[in-house]
């Protein structure tokens, strides 16, 4: 059935996405899916590196954060730059940037070097999946919204599958240098793709002017905000001048950006748009959820790693059944979401995953790995169901000229949750362990020096530390409830019957 063929009526049920849209979601997801593995394996590499380049938990945890907010600093510039210079170009540059940046992480000699090259691979990697977006939700139009979702879902829940086992086996099998060459080829892959099968047109638009104002108020108060909180542990909490001048530094400079994009004929990104309360309550979901996806992803294998002494390789498989959950349940979240609105959809999807974080909170150091396997798959189902739809929810008042920038909030919102998340309950983990074993300052370095017998001794009060951090990851889930019901209330299904027709080949 051609994608431009409108005689036949429409069906909930048919997979009418059209050529087109796969097309591009082939391109889109092939990109994606390199940087979202590319953070899942490195996450379970962590223990490694902080052994290998002899840093500690608070320092290497900044491979994870340095990258995720790298992202969140870029983003903003997606929706202009896919309007200035067309989604097929930035997309190619984003992934060869990418690659560059991989290989000289490959290539790095110590921690600082390492943390910097990640940067640089997010710089490249942050406009991928907004950009991707952007095109897909254009191309397919307000009715097929939430399966345009699921497409670009895909690598979120083939991430935690894929990304921590095959980081397991690089790191078993070969130097960890290679859980970042291997994004060479499939890098090779995108950019082959992308040259053959993107329209050159796709995105193209008038921009106006950079908002080079907003982005020099934006991205150094995103980065301020990241940093303190890092800093907190380190220093001595909240209060230390460390921590609270560059947290109180970003706060202000994201409000003057505020204050900025509300007057700005043409601002960074559009703030105008989270006056609409339905893109409101989406953008604050998204926000928690991702800080405890991917913070959850910094602690879950660290238990099984430091707590329960596994291999990276026993980790990442051990982590796999939270990502199966997911790739269950997307695609039926996708269906739902068209059916009867996002929002319905996310607070069931929350739900399901606030109620299967709660176990983590009474981990012990003989949990048995069956029973935390069960409950990840669930964990994964409530994830994919919630994460997506709640960022389709937000489309659903939007005409197809504002999102472009739309999008670029809206992954904003995502990864600044995902950093502060990361940061967060890392920083949390570590005073926890210290609190609970009377380690100075070490954290989990501290635990890898210990000898077999003194580390049995300690196994009791370690994993506790695990379970007191997971309460704090359960908090981020039920604040993610408040918005979620609100989204819920004000969601509509997208069906109707005007649906834009898709862009031309």
């Amino acid at each position: 059935m051609s994608a431009t063929d409108s005689a036949a009526p429409p069906r909930p049920d048919d997979d009418a996405l059209g050529r087109e849209v796969w097309v591009v979601a082939v391109v889109v997801v092939v990109g994606v899916i390199m940087s979202i593995l590319d953070t899942t394996i490195v996450n379970v590499a962590l223990e490694t590196l902080s052994r290998d380049l002899h840093s500690s938990l608070s320092s290497i945890q900044w491979v994870s954060t340095g990258y995720l907010l790298s992202l969140a600093t870029v983003i903003p510039m997606a929706g202009w730059a896919s309007e200035r210079w067309g989604a097929k170009r930035v997309w190619m540059t984003s992934v060869a940037l990418f690659v560059l940046g991989s290989v000289l992480c490959g290539a790095a000699w110590s921690t600082e070097s390492l943390i910097g090259f990640r940067v640089l691979q997010g710089v490249g990697g942050g406009m991928i999946m907004p950009v991707g977006m952007s095109v897909l939700t254009q191309t397919a139009g307000p009715t097929k919204v939430g399966r345009v979702m699921s497409v670009i879902g895909v690598p979120m829940l083939l991430g935690p599958v894929l990304g921590p086992v095959i980081g397991g086996v690089i790191l078993n099998s070969v130097s960890w240098r290679w859980i970042f060459f291997v994004n060479v080829p499939v890098g090779a892959l995108g950019l082959a793709l992308a040259w053959k099968l993107l329209p050159s047109h796709a995105g193209r638009a008038d921009p106006g002017r950079l908002d080079w104002q907003g982005l020099l108020l934006l991205s150094p108060g995103l980065a301020a905000i990241v940093f303190g909180l890092s800093e907190t542990e380190t220093h001595g909490g909240i209060g230390a001048p460390i921590a609270f001048g560059p947290i109180l530094a970003g706060i202000v400079l994201v409000l003057l950006f505020v204050r900025h994009a509300l007057r700005a004929e043409r601002p960074l990104i559009d703030v105008r748009l989270f006056r609409q309360p339905q893109f409101a309550a989406a953008s604050s979901t998204t926000f928690f959820l991702g800080a405890g996806l991917f913070g959850a992803m910094i602690v879950i294998p660290l238990y099984y790693q430091v707590a329960r002494g596994e291999s990276p390789l026993t980790a990442g498989l051990l982590m796999a059944p939270q990502g199966l959950g997911a790739a269950m349940a997307m695609p039926i979240a996708g269906r739902l979401t068209d059916r009867v609105g996002g929002g319905r959809v996310a607070i069931v999807g929350l739900t399901v995953c606030t109620i299967a974080t709660l176990p983590f909170a009474w981990v012990g150091p003989h949990t048995s790995y069956g029973w935390l396997a069960a409950v990840l798959v669930v964990r994964g189902m409530g994830f994919g169901a919630a994460m997506m739809p709640s960022m389709a929810a937000a489309y659903a008042t939007l005409d197809r000229a504002a999102v472009p920038r739309a999008t670029s909030a809206l992954n904003v919102v995502q990864r600044v949750g995902g950093s502060v998340g990361t940061s967060f309950l890392a920083v949390v983990l570590q005073g926890r362990i210290k609190a609970n074993l009377h380690v100075p300052g070490g954290g989990s370095n501290a635990i890898r020096q210990l000898p077999p017998g003194a580390r049995q001794r300690v196994a009791e009060p370690l994993a506790h530390a695990f379970a007191q951090t997971f309460w704090w990851a359960l908090a981020l889930m039920a604040l993610a409830m408040i918005p979620a019901a609100i989204l819920a209330l004000l969601s509509r299904p997208q069906r109707e019957p005007e649906a834009p027709e898709p862009l031309p080949a």
